[in-house]
């Protein structure tokens, strides 16, 4: 698990869109699949998280997990509890954890889900992928437009003479074709 970050504006709680997310569904594992997923569509989540009776997570149960492991396997949803199907021991995202070391790990190994919890261990939020896209986007662009400035500016000479040779081109053209 990546280790508490001390840089401001890098921790997962920092972040604006943070505070502004809406509160994870959560259900208990004895909860039918069916219920689950009912409470999923009225909510439009692809996800809920599973918790005990001191509302620790113990695991998660996603979309891909319905389709994966009730209805590939034919099984009912009114009969089948979220603790059967459900992924045990999800990897927890503490509040002050470094929003970039999560994004490495969610990329590397393979998970779009990353449910974050606070200093008692209870639900607090449920970042995805996309959430974290989002997040760096604007960092990304900044980059690029240094990357851009800056090879411009190492090679302005050779932008100047192919500019005089565009444009040199250019007026021979139009004086060529006007005689």
């Amino acid at each position: 698990m990546p280790d508490t970050t001390q840089r401001p504006g890098n921790r997962l709680m920092d972040r604006p869109e943070y505070k502004m997310k809406q509160q994870p569904l959560t259900c208990a594992p004895e909860t039918t699949v069916f219920d689950a997923v009912t409470k999923m569509a009225v909510k439009n989540y692809g996800s809920v998280i599973v918790i005990d009776t001191s509302k620790k997570v113990i695991g998660v149960v996603t979309e891909r997990d319905v389709m994966n492991r009730l209805v590939a396997k034919n099984l009912d949803a009114h009969k089948t509890t979220l603790a059967e199907i459900m992924t045990e021991n999800p990897r927890l995202a503490r509040e002050t954890d470094d929003m970039l070391d999560w994004l490495r790990i969610m990329s590397n190994e393979r998970f779009r889900r990353l449910p974050v919890v606070d200093e008692n261990g209870h639900i607090k939020a449920v970042f995805t992928q996309g959430d974290f896209v989002s997040y760096t986007w604007p960092d990304l662009i900044g980059q690029m437009r240094s990357m851009a400035t800056a090879t411009v500016t190492k090679n302005w000479p050779f932008f100047l003479i192919g500019g005089g040779v565009a444009l040199y081109s250019l007026l021979m053209v139009v004086v060529l074709r006007s005689m």
